[in-house]
């Protein structure tokens, strides 16, 4: 069987699940991976039979395609190095931390034969997979998207737009198929100044309008899609793998003589089944077929992209009023406070 070498740059946290659903791929072979911390490194790669390399280079030289599952600044240019060498390259979400990088990488891209694909992992999600398909022929009004999270455990090299927000910008413009018309940003930072807390409003062409909320200081982790339609209300928990569909809400007033009047209400609630697939092992299985048989991915450069643009638009809409509120750069705790802040979309 034609197999592709994948090699995996970064073996922290999500590093380390590359590595590990790699290794259960028929058509990938795992030759080894990188990490700037040699002891973390050899540590991963000894738990999955492979070597750890001293150096990056030497890794690059062995294989056919990468994962790159690093801090997000230093995406644009591992990308841009893996690519001089003709690799394939999966960047993990977001594509770059501006929007600069980010064209630089497309038109890149765009004058090479190999796969680049962005790890915008929720694509792949079997919940979100199945919604889409109910709702083909559906007329959908409204849409919203929660992903919260706590603080401590978030990432923090980044905002919560280009950490959370940017997963579900990235889902919106999926299930609209169309570039939004209007948006419109507000947002609040709890800790040393970055947004903590956004919402984010879409208006598409026709409909629908999407709200998108994205925290890093809620305790709770929540990943939910909810769908207002003309004939439904669909509930979609990314997290958990399950949809729920109401359909024919009524209410009515009973007089009941010795309980006196109740209240009820009754609806058709229907369960969709989801296939138990793991996002990640779909994603790289998904990857690894488009570098043997050059396939556009699902997800390419170009999706990245976008959602990079319109996540530095909202990241710049909502600072640019925190630091006005503050004065001067770094904002006060006394400052801290939920701020609407308009954002037109030309």
């Amino acid at each position: 069987m034609e197999q592709t070498r994948v090699g995996v740059i970064g073996l922290g946290r999500m590093g380390q699940q590359h590595c590990r659903v790699y290794t259960a791929l028929p058509k990938a072979e795992l030759v080894g991976g990188f990490d700037v911390d040699p002891e973390v490194g050899a540590a991963v790669c000894a738990r999955y039979d492979v070597p750890h390399f001293d150096a990056m280079e030497a890794l690059l030289d062995e294989v056919d395609a990468v994962s790159i599952v690093t801090p997000t600044p230093v995406h644009f240019d591992l990308a841009m190095e893996c690519l001089g060498r003709g690799l394939h390259v999966l960047v993990e979400k977001p594509l770059a931390d501006t929007a600069e990088k980010a064209e630089t990488l497309q038109r890149a891209a765009k004058t090479r034969s190999q796969t680049v694909m962005v790890g915008h992992l929720e694509r792949f999600n079997p919940a979100y997979v199945e919604l889409k398909s109910v709702l083909e022929g559906r007329s959908v009004l409204a849409i919203t998207m929660r992903r919260l999270s706590a603080y401590f455990s978030s990432n923090r090299d980044i905002d919560v737009v280009f950490d959370l927000m940017v997963h579900d910008i990235d889902l919106a413009l999926d299930l609209a198929g169309q570039e939004p018309e209007t948006i419109n940003a507000y947002g609040l930072s709890a800790h040393e100044g970055a947004i903590d807390h956004a919402v984010t409003i879409f208006g598409f062409a026709g409909g629908p309008l999407v709200t998108l909320i994205a925290s890093r200081v809620t305790e709770q982790k929540i990943r939910s899609l909810e769908v207002t339609a003309l004939d439904a209300y669909l509930e979609a928990d990314l997290l958990n793998k399950s949809i729920s569909v109401h359909r024919r809400t009524t209410a009515e007033y009973l007089n009941q003589d010795k309980l006196g009047i109740k209240y009820r209400q009754e609806s058709i609630l229907e369960g969709i089944h989801v296939p138990n697939q793991e996002p990640l092992f779909a994603e790289l299985q998904h990857f690894v077929d488009c570098t043997l048989d050059g396939a556009v991915p699902d997800v390419d450069v170009s999706d990245g992209l976008r959602a990079v643009q319109i996540a530095t638009s909202i990241r710049e809409s909502i600072m640019g009023h925190l630091l006005g509120v503050a004065r001067y750069g770094r904002l006060h705790p006394d400052d801290v406070r939920p701020v609407m802040v308009p954002l037109t979309n030309d």
